[in-house]
């Protein structure tokens, strides 16, 4: 993916950052928690959160992005020398949750041969539940080293999937999302919706998802973290904070109309977010179960909930297992753009800022990631996932954000930045209050908010020492506390290895915004 690289066309674009943006959190956490803070509040919440900071901050990446022709780190070294440390920061995250989410695309591609299993637990709910972590041998703790096959062929499949997927760059990317970025989700997603509207119970899973229920928020005095859980999500979701789509708009035509395009994309995920609790809100009312079976923990939801309400679904046990394949194909779909998008975030941005050649740097990323995601498929991989994936997602990529909004809104000159959001806008334009209200202001209010109540709730679990979850100490200061700290060191570490290689004769790309 060389710098001049660019998409063959608008809609490649806009299918590839759907793609990405469009992911396992739209198909499961977000129903987890608008099933938490009665639905319709949720949604409500959601949708003035993605207007007032998620379309701002999609469309300052993009930008940013397009103006420089690089990755997260040219990026942001171009912007000011010494905020380089930010995309190294927003990279080597970005890198980490490649290595984990690579086994949950594996996971899910595991299921779908799986869900035949269902056929024979028509009315045997528990038994359902089970059938993932018999699969994935899981012990539940950070003990147990041993490996199961069915784990291994699976994981092999998913990085063969993830770099077949951008081997070439745009033009593999491009081929793919054509199918992956909204079609074959939706098909998949209609399919599970028709038949969850159909059953006795649809109508009122309908009705719990749509119509706010405040009061009960209220009651539970659950309202502010209502909110911060809402905005939480958006962050999430739109795949920003993670130096994906800086590289997929520096792969932009001059005469992109960002602001125009981001809104789709933004408006297009939250169609598929809606979808998505349309089927899980209308599956476990049509089966029997409500919102109060239902968790906010994505894994729990689809590996554990999701099965129960299969064994429930029909009378007929191959009926349920096809329908539990339809959501686990559905969700391979949604998976493998995301996990491809993470890897080609952190490629281009290392071989656009060192010139290298990006199909090389790109096999290099997937095979170390490759060996690492192996320690996530052990018998303790589902532990250490979850260790890794709090500290990656709850603190590293905020806290990531709020330094991306201190730069650009008090380091940088915001003007310049929303000169490139306009430059190719028309009728439909993002003014200055709404801009520089929401990055110099909102966003980083909120999201330091948002990564305050991470910690409290982390010590308040975990000890003085933070280590939640019941896992021991030691291994949340290595799966923890040790990346997080290897995160936003990287940016030194690399400046510090790029002085000595400078003595001797190496010399680094040079970044301005011209």
């Amino acid at each position: 993916m060389e710098t001049n690289e660019k998409w063959s066309s608008r809609v490649t674009f806009i299918l590839a950052s759907i793609g990405s943006a469009v992911g396992l959190g739209n198909a499961w956490r977000f129903p987890g928690l608008a099933a938490k803070y009665g639905g319709g509040a949720f949604l409500l919440v959601y949708a003035v959160a993605l207007i007032i900071l998620g379309i701002p901050m999609l469309t300052m990446e993009i930008a940013i992005g397009r103006k420089t022709k690089q990755g997260a780190i040219g990026a942001f070294r171009s912007m000011n020398k010494k905020s380089g440390f930010v995309g190294w920061a927003a990279t080597t995250n970005a890198f980490a949750i490649a290595t984990y989410y690579a086994v949950v695309f594996a996971w899910v591609l595991a299921m779908v041969v799986f869900s035949t299993k269902f056929a024979g637990m028509v009315g045997k709910p528990e038994k359902a539940s089970k059938v993932f972590f018999e699969m994935t041998k899981t012990s539940g703790t950070i003990q147990g080293l041993h490996i199961p096959m069915v784990m291994v062929v699976a994981l092999v499949l998913a990085w063969a999937l993830i770099y077949a997927c951008i081997r070439n760059g745009t033009v593999s990317v491009g081929k793919v999302v054509k199918y992956t970025g909204l079609t074959l989700p939706l098909i998949f997603l209609c399919i599970m919706a028709i038949k969850g509207i159909s059953m006795p119970g649809g109508p009122k899973g309908i009705a719990k998802l749509f119509v706010p229920d405040f009061k009960t928020v209220i009651e539970n005095g659950n309202v502010a973290r209502l909110i911060v859980d809402a905005i939480g999500q958006v962050f999430y979701s739109l795949s920003i904070m993670m130096a994906i789509m800086i590289a997929y708009g520096s792969y932009l035509s001059e005469e992109t109309n960002v602001i125009k395009d981001a809104t789709i994309i933004a408006l297009a995920d939250l169609g598929v977010s809606v979808l998505s609790g349309v089927v899980m809100f209308t599956t476990m009312y049509g089966v029997g179960m409500t919102t109060n079976d239902m968790s906010a923990s994505g894994i729990v939801t689809a590996f554990v909930i999701y099965p129960q309400a299969m064994a429930n679904l029909t009378n007929t046990g191959w009926i349920n297992a096809a329908f539990g394949m339809v959501f686990y194909l559905c969700l391979s779909t949604l998976a493998v753009d995301s996990a491809f998008s993470i890897i080609e975030g952190v490629s281009r941005s290392i071989s656009a800022h060192f010139e290298l050649n990006s199909k090389k740097v790109t096999k290099i990323i997937c095979a170390i990631a490759a060996v690492i995601s192996i320690v996530f498929i052990t018998e303790s991989g589902l532990a250490w996932l979850d260790i890794v994936d709090k500290w990656t997602n709850q603190y590293n990529m905020i806290l990531i954000g709020v330094m991306e909004c201190i730069v650009i809104g008090w380091i940088f000159q915001m003007d310049k930045v929303l000169y490139e959001i306009n430059r190719n806008a028309k009728a439909y334009k993002m003014p200055m209050w709404w801009f520089k209200g929401s990055i110099r202001y909102i966003a980083p209010v909120v999201l330091l908010l948002f990564c305050g109540l991470n910690i409290k709730d982390l010590f308040a679990s975990g000890g003085v020492y933070g280590a939640a979850d019941g896992y021991p100490l030691w291994s949340n200061l290595a799966g923890g506390w040790g990346v997080t700290l290897l995160v936003f060191i990287s940016g030194f570490i690399a400046n510090g290895v790029i002085r000595i290689k400078k003595k001797h004769g190496f010399t680094e790309r040079e970044e301005e915004w011209k």
